[in-house]
């Protein structure tokens, strides 16, 4: 084989300089969506503190954050819809628009809250614009790449999540007042000029629009009814749905609760205070290695073998290394190694999403079920924060977490009977 013919078999081979530039804006999109989802994370103790006017290890500042994570979830399930219904309506570059403008704005708006109502509020819209862009992106990356790249352009969009949360995490670090570190989040509100002057309507799309006129509207555009009446979609959304919630209750009832191993570890042999700091760089270095890793080599995975192989490759991947890490660690070294590698498949296979879901639909409906499949899943996942936490407090952290690793072997059994779509045209 020769060196002419090696090059047209690699995934990026006459990629034009657009299509490169609707790559890099979902990803900037995705990133600020991610950093101002997490931003709230990092900070929330202090806000919530600052507005009840209490001490921040007040039993009020737990509870009020709790709802105000609550809302976040709730918001970001009807901003998800709602997003994703009007891009596939009235267009992907508008609908990001204003998805981007929507949680900039709100998130910024954190800094005028003096009550924990004004937050719990906030945490509502911003999740609506969160969750809006990450389908919005997601559909519009899909068409514009072409099918032997489609999977690394998702990939490397779903990816570029890590750099968002490194960001929030760095903004805990140099930044002490809560009210600055919400007001810098209105910055995201410029890639709309970029995103409104350089990117064009999706051609798919317009195509879409163009024969639906045609056909004088019967084909109707981000039809929530049409998703979950029509037998062929509706098994595809709920399907895609369950992926999605089966990871991200993972992601929550097991990932998250990585920093409490990590200080479990190292008991009394070190302060309080230190015990949080290591847990959170143990953290930060679980998402920067293993996780990012794993986000990246998803989209390989699945373009060598198929889509449904790459989902079960890391399902299963998941299934054995998380009893392994948390009834087998006991020192910090272990913890760290361990932790990694569990990164690498609990969050890895979340890059299958953004390369799975679009591919799942046609192009009238392929941001609204995206969004359905992504973001009710991620309502459904919620009842891992209370059935993780009641096993925790039953069984203890080790054996919950391993307890909820069993929730893999429903991804896996979903598989069986999920559609696959890799080489697989985008259906108009």
């Amino acid at each position: 084989m020769n060196a002419e013919n090696e090059a047209d078999r690699r995934w990026y081979a006459g990629i034009t300089w657009y299509q490169w530039l609707v790559l890099v804006i979902a990803c900037l999109g995705w990133i600020f969506d991610v950093f101002e989802g997490q931003i709230f994370a990092v900070f929330k103790t202090l806000a919530m503190a600052d507005v009840l006017l209490v001490a921040k290890d007040h039993a009020d500042v737990q509870m009020y954050s709790n709802i105000a994570f609550a809302s976040f979830l709730i918001g970001g399930t009807v901003g998800g819809l709602f997003f994703g219904v009007m891009a596939d309506r009235i267009g992907r570059r508008q609908t990001m628009v204003w998805s981007i403008l929507t949680y900039s704005v709100f998130t910024g708006m954190h800094y005028f809250a003096t009550t924990w109502w004004h937050i719990v509020g906030l945490r509502f819209f911003v999740a609506m614009g969160v969750a809006g862009e990450w389908a919005i992106a997601a559909a519009l990356v899909s068409e514009v790449f072409p099918k032997r790249a489609r999977a690394m352009a998702g990939g490397i969009f779903h990816a570029s999540s890590v750099l968002g949360a490194v960001m929030a995490a760095g903004a805990g670090m140099f930044l002490t007042n809560r009210r600055w570190a919400f007001l810098i989040c209105v910055l995201p509100a410029l890639l709309i000029v970029w995103i409104r002057v350089s990117l064009k309507e999706s051609e798919k799309w317009q195509a879409a629009t163009e024969r639906s006129a045609d056909e004088g509207g019967k084909e109707k555009k981000g039809s929530l009814r049409e998703l979950l009446t029509v037998p062929q979609w509706r098994n595809r959304a709920l399907i895609g749905m369950g992926l999605a919630a089966v990871g991200l209750a993972t992601y929550w009832g097991i990932y998250a609760w990585a920093p409490e191993l990590v200080r479990q570890v190292l008991g009394d042999s070190v302060s309080d205070e230190k015990r949080q700091s290591i847990g959170s760089f143990v953290y930060l270095i679980m998402n920067c290695t293993g996780g990012l890793a794993g986000l990246l080599a998803f989209a390989p995975i699945s373009m060598y073998t198929n889509r449904r192989t790459a989902f079960a490759f890391y399902h299963i991947g998941a299934l054995i290394i998380v009893p392994i890490t948390y009834l087998c660690t006991a020192t910090y070294m272990q913890a760290l190694v361990l932790l990694s590698i569990m990164a690498f498949f609990t969050v890895g296979m979340h890059a299958g999403y953004a390369i799975y879901f679009p591919e799942l639909f046609p192009t009238r409906l392929r941001a609204t079920g995206a969004s359905f499949c992504f973001n009710v899943g991620r309502l459904v996942s919620a009842l891992a924060l209370f059935v993780s936490g009641w096993l925790a407090t039953q069984v203890g952290l080790r054996y919950a977490a391993t307890a909820m690793a069993s929730l893999f072997l429903v991804g896996l059994i979903l598989l069986l009977i999920a559609p696959e779509t890799k080489d697989t045209d985008l259906s108009d």
